[in-house]
């Protein structure tokens, strides 16, 4: 298998291309390596690289990698989080990328002692097999949260559809930068939402250009196990 290092080499230049294009700064990008599919050692390989901010989406696989990995890394939440399971990861995730309804936001806000950084997970594309809200349904969302004292919004975040060619995500990208700025205008103490998290292993370049702050590279940084 290819080495961590080896694969973000690629990574990186992808990026700075990406930057560069955009008139952007490369340190202005954060990569959250999406560690779900690969085991304690190949995390911790991915963590010598340099690369500290890590993404789970299963409760059990994230507590078996914190107990060994602990404070050597910045833990995002990425995947859909059951509002029961809350319980369980709440003291230990840094981030989480998929706050979608009130009932989670409720349980997040009970069980958490600070606040916690959320990303609202929208679904831009309006597949039926992507979760988040419908672009319509953000500010109003947004705007309930202000009941609740350990939520804070950081920014926006949604998955698009795997294309062939990346650059059918452009618009979909773009309508989350978009949607991102005018909530970010509207000035909530509460939701500064100055980030977007979008763009994965096959369409990250374009994501960048289209304002991305943290991208998620799963199979071509880690590989899947």
């Amino acid at each position: 298998m290819v080495s961590v290092k080896e694969n973000l080499i690629e990574i990186e230049a992808g990026i700075q291309h990406a930057a560069e294009r955009a008139g952007r700064n490369k340190e202005d990008i954060n990569i959250i390596a999406v560690t779900k599919y690969v085991t304690i050692e190949r995390t911790r390989e991915v963590i010598s690289a340099g690369i500290t901010h890590l993404g789970e989406n299963r409760n059990e696989g994230f507590l078996a990698k914190f107990e060994e990995i602990q404070a050597d890394a910045t833990w995002h939440f990425i995947g859909t989080l059951q509002t029961r399971k809350v319980k369980d990861i709440i003291h230990h995730i840094d981030y989480i990328h998929s706050l979608d309804r009130k009932s989670l936001a409720k349980e997040i806000n009970k069980r958490s002692e600070k606040k916690v950084p959320c990303f609202v997970q929208v679904n831009v594309s309006g597949e039926e097999s992507k979760h988040g809200l419908a672009v319509e349904e953000v500010e109003p969302f947004i705007k309930e949260l202000a009941e609740y004292e350990n939520i804070r919004v950081v920014g926006l975040m949604t998955m698009a559809p795997h294309f062939d060619n990346p650059e059918e995500t452009r618009p979909l990208f773009k309508k989350l930068r978009l949607l991102r700025d005018h909530i970010k205008e509207l000035h909530l103490d509460y939701a500064p939402c100055e980030y977007l998290s979008m763009g994965m292993s096959n369409d990250y370049e374009i994501a960048i250009e289209e304002g991305a702050t943290h991208i998620r590279v799963g199979t071509k940084l880690v590989g899947k196990e």
